[in-house]
Order: structure tokens, then sequence, then C-alpha cells
């Protein structure tokens, strides 16, 4: 998994799973990500799990669309 600022992190299922990248603590764009999450503004550092994917800056969610 790689991503860059900007990107999106959908974790699971639901609106409330979904934060923006506001961090990679990696050069290569390796997790870990430091994550705001768009339902509540909290900040944390996330490591991804298989159920998990990154989309890319610009694209939409099926909620916003």
């Amino acid at each position: 998994m790689h991503a860059q600022v900007g990107d999106r992190l959908l974790v699971g299922q639901g609106a409330d799973r979904i934060g923006l990248v506001i961090g990679v603590t990696n050069s290569e764009g390796s997790p870990p990500y430091i994550i705001k999450w768009l339902n509540d503004g909290h900040i944390a550092m996330v490591f991804p799990d298989q159920y998990s994917r990154i989309d890319p800056a610009g694209l939409r969610t099926a909620e916003e669309a």
C-alpha cells in the first residue's frame, strides 16, 4: 500500500471510517500514515489492515457522488 498527502484512507465500510492522509512517515509512501478522520477530526497514526484501501487525491467516494 502506498499513499501521498491528500489521499483518502477507507477502512472497512461506512462513511465514519474515511480519513484524509495528512502525513506519510516513509519516503516511499508505505505505512504508517498520519490520518485525520473526516467524521470527527481526530488525528491518529494508522497502520492500515488488509481491508483498507487508498483512494488517490481527486477521486470522490460513493457518498460524495
